[in-house]
């Protein structure tokens, strides 16, 4: 039970809170739809695996389930990649760049003056661009403040993996606009 009086108790995480404001709703998902769909370098996949490992970082299970899940939509995977992600993708066969871009966005995560010149410059000598750079960091600094959105007004989420496999999927292929 949230902490609020939700218009639909049944809608998990944030997509609650968006029914709830949806005045608000619009130009958070506009981020989100941009972040993660817009125009990139970096697939919609990597960046996806970049929310997701900043919202296990933060301990949001509605967040990073649902985006790992995205990104296994993405990258037709299956959803053995939520756990992967978790575990610092031990298994996974991704670039040294999005490695780096990672850590990165796991700086981020921990406080933005976390990021130094050194993960700056190791992120350059694996090809990451400025736009990568840049992109990462907003991507992580914006699933901060959606972790706390979500996880601060107490939302429920699914617990298995399985239950965000559809929704993974309509994020991945529909996206963030309809919602």
């Amino acid at each position: 039970m949230a902490h609020i009086k939700l218009l639909n108790e049944e809608l998990p995480g944030i997509v609650g809170l968006l029914n709830y404001r949806p005045e608000t709703a619009r130009p958070l998902l506009d981020l989100a739809e941009t972040l993660l769909r817009g125009s990139s370098s970096l697939t919609s996949g990597e960046r996806e695996i970049i929310a997701a490992s900043v919202s296990y970082r933060n301990d949001c299970h509605f967040c990073h389930t649902s985006h790992a899940a995205a990104a296994a939509a993405h990258l037709g995977c299956g959803l053995g990649l939520i756990d992967e992600i978790k575990a610092g993708l031990p298994n996974t066969s991704v670039s040294s760049k999005l490695r780096a871009l990672l850590d990165i966005a796991h700086q981020v995560q921990k406080g933005g003056k976390h990021v130094t010149e050194e993960h700056i410059s190791a992120a350059r000598e694996q090809g990451a661009t400025d736009q990568e750079i840049h992109d990462t960091v907003l991507i992580a600094a914006a699933f901060c403040m959606f972790n706390r959105y979500v996880d601060g007004l107490g939302t429920w989420a699914p617990g298995p993996n399985e239950a965000y496999a559809e929704m993974g999927e309509r994020m991945a292929h529909v996206g963030y606009g309809k919602f």
